[in-house]
């Protein structure tokens, strides 16, 4: 795995900074990380909240993504 693949975040570009500090808290960088969990599962990280959980599943359909229908958590 080269080394762009492991730091290259992809995360929307206006994502509010609460958001991005609770996504990196938790370790998530890449939508592709985001796509395993639940709409919930996201809420639940502090900083989260409806605004930011909409840019994300935007983000995520247009690659062809979409939130989890069942925590993995």
């Amino acid at each position: 795995m080269s080394k762009n693949n492991i730091d290259e975040n992809d995360l929307p570009p206006g994502l509010a900074k609460p958001a991005q500090r609770a996504l990196a808290g938790a370790g998530y960088s890449r939508l592709e990380q985001l796509s395993k969990l639940t709409e919930a599962d996201l809420l639940k990280l502090h900083g989260m909240g409806p605004k930011a959980l909409d840019q994300i599943r935007r983000a995520l359909a247009a690659k062809g993504l979409s939130f989890s229908e069942e925590s993995d958590i």
